[in-house]
């Protein structure tokens, strides 16, 4: 789903307020943070090296969206963001919460590029890709951290799996090629909204992983730094 969108929606005045400038969306597809921001994805360049297309301290405020997941290094990738912002301007980073979206799993079940997990303030965690974004945050030159938190709106804790194995996987291959079905049979102009309810309710009995977020949840970390002036 549109993650900005959804994100766009709990945030509060402050973080709107921090928007209002000359902003950079790094990594929004068709879904810009805010209308006037301007893009930066695949098609324009290489989000790991971005000082090779816009200069340092060129922004009021750099925002990214469940990107930086992609990123192959991403400390070095949040450092070059970092350098985008001008004095007493703002870093606004929004990462998958490992527990909430992966579950345990990896590679990424239901994001098959991921190349990290982060987690936030804590030193255990299972997954041996994983970065402490709070501390990455904290970390960076000049950074002064305004808020960073879980945001976890309408997911239910009920449906989350701690350790998936080799039946969890297979369950959710199954649940894909089901899904892909009932959307070609919705193509064609047949019902199947019941059907797909009860192979949820089915699937989630045997142990199925539920990306929660593909039907609106939020599962991820929200991190806003200010550069001090």
């Amino acid at each position: 789903m549109d993650e900005a969108k959804k994100t766009s929606a709990v945030r509060n005045a402050y973080t709107r307020g921090v928007l209002a400038g000359h902003v950079i969306d790094i990594g929004c597809g068709p879904d810009l943070v805010v209308p006037h921001a301007i893009p930066f994805d695949q098609e324009h360049g290489d989000a790991q090296h971005i000082l090779n297309y816009h200069p340092p301290e060129s922004f009021d405020t750099v925002h990214s969206s469940h990107c930086l997941e992609h990123m192959r290094d991403p400390k070095a990738a949040l450092f070059e963001w970092w350098s985008l912002v001008r004095r007493g301007g703002h870093l606004i980073v929004v990462v998958p919460e490992e527990d909430l979206y992966e579950q345990g799993a990896w590679p990424s079940l239901f994001n098959k590029d991921h190349k990290a997990t982060f987690r936030l303030n804590r030193a255990s965690t299972w997954s041996a890709h994983s970065y402490d974004i709070g501390e990455l945050a904290s970390g960076l030159p000049d950074a002064e951290v305004v808020s960073a938190r879980i945001q976890d709106d309408g997911y239910d804790r009920g449906l989350m799996l701690t350790r998936i194995n080799r039946w969890n996987r297979m369950l959710y291959r199954l649940e894909r090629r089901r899904r892909r079905l009932l959307e070609a049979l919705s193509r064609r102009g047949v019902g199947t909204a019941s059907v797909d309810r009860y192979c949820d309710q089915l699937e989630r009995r045997f142990g199925k992983p539920v990306d929660q977020t593909y039907r609106g949840a939020l599962a991820q970390i929200e991190v806003v730094v200010r550069k001090r002036s």
